[in-house]
């Protein structure tokens, strides 16, 4: 007896296709920066910590916005890139987090 998943269309959708794409690699992009500012702080001056946290921010909403639109909307999702990205939005802010919070401190005292 077939089941009732048989009997719905395909449910994969170009444009949702494109919009996982785009953000899977931006969230790649971002996550990837993010990590280079970490790595190199001196390459940003002023405000390097904030900078860092707002790429981790944008890494880690574009990411679950692309595992999101991928697992709804793409029949062959495989969703290890932006998991990729994901791991990269996490390291950033935690390191960055760490680094606002000694600018904060230092700044208290």
């Amino acid at each position: 007896m077939p089941s009732a998943r048989d009997k719905k269309p395909a449910r994969d959708d170009s444009a949702a296709r494109r919009a996982m794409s785009l953000s899977t690699w931006f969230a790649v992009g971002t996550g990837v920066l993010g990590v280079v500012l970490i790595t190199w702080p001196d390459l940003l001056t002023v405000g390097a910590p904030w900078v860092q946290l707002a790429l981790g921010v944008i890494t880690l909403v574009l990411a679950f916005r692309a595992r999101s639109i991928g697992s709804r909307s793409v029949n062959d999702y495989d969703g290890r890139l932006s998991l990729l990205a994901a791991i990269l939005g996490f390291i950033t802010l935690f390191f960055a987090g760490a680094a606002a919070f000694n600018v904060l401190l230092s700044l208290g005292s």
